[in-house]
């Protein structure tokens, strides 16, 4: 199953390797070290001439020997004892080799120490299982199960055996992930995996809350919509929910193109793709997969009010009207609402105006100004700032003056 690679291979990827500023301290401390090996996405990228996101290393034997050499451990993780090392600020996670074996489908594995080749040999896709040796007399040396640089070549996605799926379920969603970051293909064999997989309701073996974490994940990639559009393409989503799924992706990408920077790309991704699924039953299946609350409301909203709001928006015409029904409404939402067809005509112009300019229109005075001018605390001064903001909103007063004026005029009616 494994296949030593070709050295010249090896020396170049290691070569490239070291180019990278988190490869010097580390390699200046296991040159001569046996059995310690990068290995999976790090070396899929090198080979792709691309750079690195994570630094994985597998150690054949103790960990202990080479901890000596590197540091204690920053964090110690799960239960298969991972941890992770720091070296002159470049991050690391370490592991022993191991063999995986499971109990039931969708079971967390058992692991028992192993060599490299029965570690690479647990893990999800080909082009993942590839090692490259860092130190001592396999320095330099590439490692991959059958297939894999094949694959890489050919940019095609393909599970080591054809119980992968029944095993560990989260690999459909790890599936769609690494086809969307990559834009590799499944093969067709793994996509008929996939699909059986699904069909036999292989994601009813797995909890919520590892079904979510990789759906929060795909949702983190550069481009969350290729996400979706491949869980789609899979049925992974309307497994994991009747209803859920990415039926426009030109709209999500409109509403993307839409969300300022301190939005939260991956949850207005996921509201759009809920945009079906009713708001109770999705605040539901959000808790169920973990997500936290604070961005569990923002897909809801989100998802829920986006259609109402789009159709006001559309017809909003002046800045005071819009922050009207934009005010203290997710930056989510208003961008979703903004990419939204409706009768009423385009709600994108005023969602672009609010949240790339009225949204942080402020004014210069305060309640306190108010109670100051001799404007009796109460409702009246609420009126005031809100009747000062819409002035300013619309370009009828200018100045911390003006405002005041304003606010007074309108706080004193309200009084009356």
């Amino acid at each position: 199953m494994m296949a030593g690679m070709d050295g010249d291979c090896g020396e170049r990827v290691l070569r490239r390797f070291a180019g990278l500023p988190a490869a010097a301290p580390l390699l200046a401390r296991v040159a001569d070290v046996d059995g310690i090996f990068l290995v999976g996405g790090a070396v899929r990228d090198l080979l792709l001439d691309a750079v690195p996101l994570d630094l994985d290393l597998v150690i054949e034997g103790e960990i202990d020997r080479v901890l000596e050499l590197l540091g204690s451990p920053a964090r110690v993780h799960d239960r298969f004892g991972t941890c992770t090392v720091v070296l002159d600020g470049c991050s690391y996670d370490l592991a022993r080799s191991r063999r995986e074996t499971y109990e039931r489908p969708g079971a967390l594995p058992s692991v028992a120490p192993a060599s490299i080749d029965d570690d690479l040999g647990r893990r999800d896709f080909t082009v993942n299982a590839i090692a490259l040796g860092l130190g001592g007399r396999r320095r330099g040396e590439l490692i991959a199960v059958a297939r894999a640089l094949d694959d890489l070549r050919g940019r095609r996605l393909r599970v080591l055996h054809d119980g992968s799926f029944v095993d560990d379920p989260t690999r459909l969603l790890r599936l769609a992930r690494y086809a969307a970051r990559l834009r590799f293909e499944p093969a067709e064999h793994t996509r008929e995996l996939a699909a059986a997989a699904v069909r036999d309701g292989a994601l009813g073996t797995i909890s919520g809350q590892r079904i979510g974490a990789e759906l929060r994940l795909a949702l983190a990639e550069p481009d969350p919509v290729a996400a979706m559009i491949a869980l789609r393409s899979l049925g992974v989503d309307d497994a994991i929910a009747p209803g859920l799924g990415l039926r426009d992706p030109g709209m999500a990408q409109r509403a993307l193109a839409l969300l300022p920077g301190d939005g939260d790309r991956g949850a207005l991704v996921l509201a759009a793709a809920a945009l079906s699924v009713e708001a109770g039953r999705l605040a539901a299946l959000l808790e169920s997969l973990a997500f936290a609350a604070a961005r569990r409301d923002a897909i809801v909203a989100a998802a829920g009010r986006a259609p109402a709001l789009a159709a006001v928006l559309a017809r909003a015409a002046a800045p005071s009207a819009i922050a009207a029904v934009c005010a203290g409404a997710p930056p989510e939402l208003v961008a979703l609402a903004g990419a939204l067809p409706t009768p009423a005509g385009d709600p994108s112009r005023a969602a672009r105006r609010w949240l790339a300019q009225l949204r942080d229109v402020r004014l210069q005075i305060t309640g306190d100004d108010l109670v100051a001018a001799g404007i009796r605390p109460g409702p009246g001064i609420g009126a005031g700032l809100r009747g000062a903001l819409a002035a300013k909103l619309d370009g009828r007063v200018e100045g911390r003056d003006e405002e005041l004026a304003e606010a007074i005029r309108i706080a004193s009616d309200a009084i009356l």
